[in-house]
This record gives C-alpha cells, structure tokens and sequence, in this order.
C-alpha cells in the first residue's frame, strides 16, 4: 500500500528519506536533525543550511511585494543560523523563474536580499538560476560559523529547565489572514483601497520578519549559554515538541505566559479566531524558543524581550499546555505543513 506524503507531513517524510544515510566522514558532527548542520573544519565549526520557498505554497505575489520577499527569504536562513548560536557568513541564491518575470522583477527581490544582507553582515557568494514552469522558485543556502562547543541543539534540555521564548507570537500568521482577508476582497474591485490602517505591526511581521541576531548578542553578553534552542517557524506547538524529542524530554507551558501583542490580540478578535490556537500554531515569528537551567531565572528575569513560558518535564510527563483555568491540554504539532491543506487548526486536548 503506498503512503501519501500528507499522511507522514514534511518532518516524518524528511526522517523516512534520510534514516538509511550514515554520516561517514568525521567532519560532520551533527547532520540532519536541527536548524543546521554543524562540520568541524579548523578552529570553529561550519554551520550550513537550506531553505525552499515555491509560489503558491510559501508565498502569493497577489499580495506579497517582490523585494519583501527577497528579504524574507535571506532572513528564515539568518533565523536557523542563530538558532544554532552561530553567525552566519555567506549565502548562494538559486531561482526558478517562469516567463513572466522580468529581468527588473528578478532585480527587486535581489535588492531585497541584498538589504538582508547588508544589515547582518552576510556576503552572497554563488548560486544558479533556471526556468521555471510552475511560478517563482527561491532556494538559499546560508554558511555560517561557530566557536568549537559554542553551539546550541535541539537536544540538551534537561528536566527543570526554563523555557525561554524571545518577542511575541502570532502576529505573523495575523498578518497572513489580514492580508488574506483583503486580498479575497479586493479580487474583481477596481480601485480597491486595503484597510492596513492601525495593523503595521502584523503586516510588517509576516512580510518582512527580522532574525533574533539582538537575543542572541544578549545572551551572550550575559553569560547565558541555552541548554537547547530553536527558531519558531512552523510554530509554537511543533517547535516545543522538536525540543522534546531531541532532548528526550516533557514539558508545560502556560497559556497566560505566551507573549502576544495588542494587534495580534484585536486582529484574532477581528477574526473570530482562538488566540492562543494563533500563537501556538500560526508560524513564520522567526522569534528564538530556548530552554536555560533553572540557575538562570534571575537573570532571565531581569531581560527585555525575553519571557518565561514554563519548564521541562520528565518525559513520561508528555507535553502539555496550561490553560488559565489549571486544565492540561495536549500538545500536537499543528503549525504549518507544506503538505497539508488545513496548515493550522485548533488545540486538540
């Protein structure tokens, strides 16, 4: 019986491709598996990875401008680098284009990635392009580097441990709906006027995200070092759970400690829709979802930007929510899937 690929999502098929691939050579120290990979080369390790951005799947030009997107698809990379406690160096860029971009369409998203990469210090160093039947097609691939132990996985919590999340949650898949929203309505209207007023934040989260190169700086300067991190792109849920399985672990979180912002709040009403369902599984914050020993609460404490949202669990203890009323819900990963039509539902319990 064949298996549909919607059936094991993007992560079960990753795992399913790659488990019969043996690391062989003794420069790879860590492979598949986390925001990057690590290989130890000289003084300070190399940490590389990738990402695949298809029209129609990750984004829509009906409503997302070309150069925003070029910037955005240099910083998720920026993103997975800093994830890893790493600075990241150079990029490639490879396109698909279809015939109808424009050599001046094709410079707009380069400008795009050329302002991400003036900002972090980042230098594109090669790439490839070719035709496209199927729309516009970016996939970059970002190196960065790392001091020799300095890195930070997926799988180093340790029960007792505080989880750590920077910024706040939801406002990008906020933004996606808003931007939904007035695109559906604008369709067949000439001289449509989209109502953005008063919703910046939330547009400006979900087309043009930053890295959180500040959180780590900050750690660094306090002497922080997370025992495991991992940036929130598909989302909350799914992010916490790959802690858990790397790590071997549980955990709580608390309703009423997710950080979540004004306009994100008024925009879920807006919508009709169930906040904390947008704050765990909405996705594309690109904020940083790390754990610290407990010993580091007081310092914790005391930064900006950065809020506690619970604790590590044994893991027969299993991942759970905390809701406002002290009912534990199950945690399910429910952030976004490339391979499934309904990318983000409610909490299931």
């Amino acid at each position: 019986m064949e298996t549909e690929i919607s059936d094991l999502g993007e992560f079960g098929l990753i795992n399913r491709l790659t488990k019969d691939f043996p690391i062989t050579n003794p420069q790879t120290k860590t492979g598949i598996g986390d925001d990057a990979a690590i290989l130890s080369f000289g003084e300070r390790d190399v940490v590389v990875t990738t990402d695949l951005l298809l029209e129609g799947i990750h984004f829509d030009l009906r409503y997302v401008p070309l150069q925003h997107l070029g910037y955005k698809a240099a910083i998720v990379n920026f993103s997975d680098i800093y994830a890893m406690n790493a600075t990241p160096r150079q990029i490639t860029v490879s396109l698909g284009i279809s015939s109808r971009f424009t050599v001046e369409h094709i410079e707009t998203i380069y400008a795009g990635i050329r302002g991400a990469c003036e900002i972090y210090g980042v230098d594109l160093v090669g790439g490839d392009t070719s035709a496209s039947v199927t729309g516009l097609v970016i996939s970059i691939t970002c190196i960065g580097d790392v001091g020799k132990g300095e890195e930070i996985k997926r799988s180093g919590a340790k029960p007792t441990d505080i989880i750590c999340v920077s910024g706040d949650l939801g406002a990008a898949f906020m933004g996606l709906q808003l931007l939904e929203r007035e695109n559906a309505i604008a369709a067949g209207q000439k001289d449509f006027q989209p109502d953005f007023a008063g919703k910046e934040y939330i547009l400006e989260r979900q087309l043009k995200p930053e890295a959180r190169r500040d959180i780590i700086e900050l750690l660094r300067k306090e002497g922080i070092k997370p025992t495991s991190m991992i940036d929130i792109s598909d989302g909350l849920s799914s992010e916490l759970l790959h802690i858990c399985k790397s790590s071997e672990v549980g955990c709580r979180i608390y309703e009423d400690k997710i950080p979540i912002d004004y306009q994100t709040a008024l925009m879920a009403e807006e919508f009709n829709m169930n906040l904390v369902t947008a704050a765990m599984n909405g996705g594309e914050d690109y904020e940083l979802l790390f754990t610290v020993p407990l010993t580091a609460h007081e310092k914790i404490e005391k930064l900006k930007g950065i809020t506690m949202i619970g604790y590590i669990t044994k893991p027969e203890l299993g991942a759970a929510l905390v809701t406002r009323d002290g009912q534990e819900i199950t945690i399910r990963a429910q952030g976004w899937n490339a391979f499934r039509e309904d990318n983000v539902s409610e909490l299931s319990s």
